[in-house]
């Protein structure tokens, strides 16, 4: 009897110090956690055993689709857009060899496209490996180094995206850090790019970002589709071989990719590009983008070729949802949300809602609050420290007369992003209202 007695108390001692030890342990972990480095080194992980564990519990599901009838054409006014400028050079250039009878000026100079070299390789800048989740910085800093810049992702991602966890990085973002922190340089981006003007401006020895989506070589949640969205700089292209030369922060340096291959991964972005160049380089810019140079006349130009793109094929999701992100910068919102609608039902990815938040500005100033909610939700489930979504979501809770709610989604916005201005803007603006 003792000797069971005994025994029961060093099985009871045994478990009672295996316990002790657990909390210990995970105590001794949380604290370690909190170190920087350590964050940095590992929090990815942690982040990726959470993300995996919640797909078992909740699967991911497609982007919510809308059961609506598919807008009509000619209520997004889609109609047959003028030709493109090479089309408009060569008719202008056919209607001088006409021959009339009647009075004549003297011939003027017919404009031409400059011609540009076959082959151009810049210099390649310093490669950067990224860290997981920070091709923005990254790329942006291998651009900046290109005139002599001496920062790093780091650097970048220290005013970007304070903490390591953010996912993404958008171009907003990446043009305000060069407006704000580096004196000396200046920054433009556009959309509707083509490769002829990613060419022009490469011949005038300008490196040119673009984002683009690729898909990833792992699932990070059951059911994932791993399409995501990274940020390439171009250096160099090959007209024989009909590729870019690129440097790519996750797989390398003086990498090629097709311009067929690199013009399909980059319409899901709306073909957007952005320029870094030093102020004393500004007139040459300009004139390298002609008309483009002119922000509304960008983004018209954006939207009609997104419009073409549809006439060619009704079921093209991304450029359904270009045309309604080009339609959000002309404040038309109720037509963009039936862009948004269409591009929905034809099929979106995932991630979609990580890197482009053109559909939360349609819904809400449509007023289609419902909508807002949903995709908000979705946004969150698959990113759930997205400072845009939460800060959309806070904006939904208001207008539905909860405030309280919309309150605590604008502070976890600016726990994610500490001065995240829009954020600051909807708790000043919540609280006095």
């Amino acid at each position: 009897m003792n000797e069971k007695l005994s025994m029961k108390r060093k099985v009871s001692g045994f478990l009672l110090g295996i316990g002790v030890g657990c909390v210990v342990l995970a105590l001794f972990s949380v604290a370690l956690f909190q170190i920087p480095s350590v964050q940095d080194r590992y929090g990815w992980r942690v982040d990726f055993a959470l993300t995996f564990l919640r797909s078992l519990v909740d699967p991911v599901k497609p982007l919510p689709a809308i059961r609506t009838t598919r807008i009509l054409d000619d209520q997004l006014e889609i109609k047959p857009t003028d030709p493109p400028v090479e089309t408009r050079i060569q008719q202008a250039t056919q209607q001088t060899n006409v021959t009339t009878s009647s009075p004549t000026p003297s011939p003027t100079p017919t404009l031409a496209p400059t011609p540009i070299p076959g082959v151009v390789q810049l210099a390649p800048p310093a490669y950067e490996k990224q860290e997981i989740n920070n091709c923005g910085p990254a790329t942006l800093a291998m651009y900046l180094r290109y005139y002599g810049w001496e920062g790093d992702q780091a650097t970048i991602a220290s005013i970007t995206k304070p903490k390591s966890e953010d996912r993404n990085v958008n171009v907003e973002e990446l043009v305000a850090y060069v407006n704000t922190q580096t004196p000396g340089y200046e920054i433009q981006f556009r959309v509707g790019g083509d490769v002829d003007t990613l060419k022009r401006l490469l011949a005038a020895d300008f490196p040119v970002m673009i984002e683009e989506s690729f898909i990833m070589e792992e699932s990070y949640w059951l059911n994932d589709d791993r399409w995501a969205g990274h940020y390439l700089l171009l250096t160099g292209y090959d007209e024989s071989a009909q590729t870019f030369q690129v440097q790519d922060s996750f797989l390398g340096p003086d990498m090629q990719i097709s311009y067929a291959t690199l013009k399909e991964r980059w319409k899901s972005f709306n073909y957007v590009y952005i320029l870094v160049y030093k102020p004393e380089s500004r007139q040459l810019v300009q004139s390298l983008l002609v008309d483009q140079w002119d922000v509304d006349t960008n983004r018209q130009h954006a939207l009609d070729l997104a419009k073409r793109e549809v006439e060619q094929n009704p079921d093209d999701a991304f450029a359904w949802f270009n045309i309604g992100t080009n339609l959000v910068y002309f404040e038309s919102y109720a037509q963009a949300a039936g862009a948004y609608d269409n591009a929905r039902n034809v099929g979106l990815p995932q991630r979609m809602l990580r890197y482009q938040f053109g559909p939360f500005f349609a819904y809400f100033h449509s007023g289609r609050i419902e909508d807002l909610l949903s995709l908000t939700e979705y946004a969150l489930k698959r990113t759930p420290n997205s400072e845009e979504a939460k800060l959309w979501r806070g904006w939904a809770m208001y207008r539905q007369g909860n405030k309280e709610e919309a309150i605590k989604l604008f502070n976890e916005a600016l726990a994610v992003r500490p001065d995240y201005f829009d954020a600051e803007y909807a708790l000043d603006f919540v609280r006095n209202n």
